[in-house]
């Protein structure tokens, strides 16, 4: 059995994070619109009626999966920008860098590039989560370009945001690395002079 489909103890304590938890394996593992709210609170082993207590819609339980990410600075790749053991330009480099188990595991992308695409509508919650986050990362992009005495950070900070996209676009669809992360670091660094 996979984590996402382990049996999870039953229970009310603890459901809203259960529920939280099997979303998070879920959606990656199988997109947003395809997985059901029947699947979901069989998986988190509870009911439909303890689901819609936590969350009054699905699309609020996609939101709050998401804000998680925020919250808890779970997107490895964001988070090295906040390390302060890295010089300013190293941590823009470091985003870049990519896990060295992720050969063993294909990897589904950003979350958020992912939610809006399954959100395509401009105006939909969900999409302007994914907006927001996007608009903030780029934001911290620049704040720490500025600290590496970039010329113009917001817009070097556009720009190391595309290429961080298409890694992570381009790792979905190649499955693998394959050097795609060495030649995004290469144009980034190009870019940082």
């Amino acid at each position: 059995m996979t984590a996402a489909t382990a049996p999870r103890a039953g229970g009310g304590r603890g459901a809203r994070e259960r529920i939280l938890r099997t979303a998070a394996d879920l959606f990656h593992a199988q997109g947003v619109t395809t997985t059901g709210i029947d699947q979901l609170a069989a998986t988190a082993s509870v009911s439909k009626r303890t689901l819609y207590k936590h969350f009054a819609t699905k699309d609020a339980l996609v939101e709050a999966y998401l804000r998680r990410f925020e919250e808890e600075r779970l997107i490895e790749r964001e988070s090295v920008l906040d390390r302060e053991d890295l010089a300013p330009r190293e941590r823009l480099l470091a985003i870049f860098d990519l896990p060295a188990d992720l050969g063993a595991r294909a990897s589904r992308g950003c979350p958020f590039a992912n939610a809006a695409v399954e959100f395509a509508a401009l105006d939909h919650p969900v999409h302007r989560v994914a907006d927001e986050h996007k608009r903030r990362f780029r934001a911290r992009l620049a704040e720490v370009a500025a600290e590496a005495g970039v010329h113009d950070p917001a817009l070097v900070a556009a720009q190391l945001a595309l290429l961080s996209d298409g890694l992570s676009s381009h790792l979905v669809v190649a499955g693998g690395p394959e050097g795609a992360a060495d030649a995004a670091r290469a144009a980034a660094a190009t870019l940082l002079g």
